[in-house]
């Protein structure tokens, strides 16, 4: 499997997922914190490959709910410029495995890039008590 360099937030609820998942596919990661992660704009830019810029931004960020940032207006330095200042705007994780780099968790990416899965289907992981793969469980309702 590989070693996957995870760039995250702390307490972030989806990075602790996204790595659950990363790690129960038999990845070992490396876990940075982006927060606090010395990257220049030239190594941030580095993971949005050919993507227009308006995707490179955290739509869950404040500044972007509040519309103090519009990713639409800015242009590819700007960006760079605003994500370096408020880490909260890069859309996350970054992920780093070799010289490919990626930005934000697409499991199809992912899988087709490193592979993603277990081998244990969906009601092994159940029967562990353990769903890490990434849909949404119910619990149902006791039959009357």
């Amino acid at each position: 499997m590989a070693e996957v360099i995870f760039y995250g937030l702390a307490g972030c609820p989806a990075n602790a997922r996204q790595k659950q998942q990363l790690t129960a596919a038999g990845h070992a990661l490396v876990e940075r914190d982006l927060a606090t992660a010395d990257l220049t704009a030239a190594d941030l830019r580095a993971f949005f490959g050919d993507k227009e810029v308006d995707s490179w931004f955290n739509r869950r960020a404040a500044a972007v709910k509040s519309g103090a940032v519009n990713p639409a207006a800015l242009d590819e330095s700007s960006a760079l410029a605003a994500m370096l200042a408020d880490r909260d705007l890069i859309r996350r994780p970054l992920i780093q495995v070799g010289d490919r780099r990626e930005a934000g968790f697409d499991p199809t990416t992912l899988h087709g890039w490193i592979g993603l899965t277990s081998g244990e289907s969906c009601d092994d992981k159940h029967a562990r008590g353990q769903c890490d793969h990434g849909h949404q469980h119910f619990v149902k309702a006791p039959a009357a």
